[in-house]
């Protein structure tokens, strides 16, 4: 353990026969919160990526089926590179000396900057610039849930960790649920990506920024025994 896992856990060590919260009392901190917006915010982002990219190729692009394969493979494979180095990162900058509160928040503030180029990829008419584009986006949404992720092991001692990291799953569905329907009304509609692009590019700050309100310096929450 490092950093905020430290200090959460010597809090937590005070009762070594501490039960796991329940939701209720999860669901009434701020810092489930923060955990939760965070995923609810960021995730349909991903399924985005995931599932409507060979859509996005082939209506945007032009692109067959037999050809769409190696785009979609260079966009996943950039997002190993996200994962590793957004993880690596944060760890860096605890190494330097730097809080957890800074370390965390400033690899995820670079990771949303790192998306926002995506809000225009619709006008680039280079393939491979355009793919580029949408695989930084990708690897940035993976080194943003690295470090998301983190956080709640910041914040939370073990015995809290799984049904605040549940609950934030969950969130994250509901998310991705919503958002689907947004995408098809817009696409409908407008028959255009560029709007959902640019809010992908968007949630990644948005999230942050609720965050940093409701956990301004990453202080462990405070769990009844």
């Amino acid at each position: 353990m490092e950093g905020g896992q430290d200090e959460v856990e010597a809090l937590d060590a005070v009762n070594v026969n501490a039960r796991a919260p329940g939701w209720g009392a999860l669901i009434r901190k701020r810092e489930t919160w923060a955990f939760l917006i965070g995923k609810f915010l960021t995730d349909p982002v991903w399924w985005f990526y995931l599932f409507w990219l060979p859509k996005w190729l082939n209506e945007s692009r032009g692109m067959d089926m037999q050809h769409i394969g190696l785009p979609l493979v260079c966009i996943y494979a950039m997002t190993t590179v996200g994962s590793i180095g957004g993880g690596w990162l944060s760890s860096a900058l605890l190494r330097s000396g730097w809080s957890v509160n800074a370390a965390r928040k400033t690899a995820m503030l670079i990771c949303a900057c790192c998306v926002l180029p995506i809000a225009f990829v619709s006008q680039v008419d280079n393939l491979w610039g355009a793919v580029a584009i949408v695989g930084l986006a990708a690897a940035a949404h993976q080194g943003w849930s690295a470090n998301l992720f983190t956080t709640a092991s910041d914040l939370f001692p073990k015995r809290a960790l799984g049904a605040v990291v549940g609950i934030g799953g969950m969130a994250g569905s509901i998310g991705a649920v919503l958002f689907s329907e947004v995408i098809g009304q817009v696409l409908q509609r407008t028959g255009h990506y560029w709007v959902l692009f640019a809010i992908g590019a968007l949630a990644y700050l948005v999230a942050l920024a609720v965050m940093q309100m409701l956990t301004p310096r990453m202080t462990p929450a405070k769990l009844d025994a």
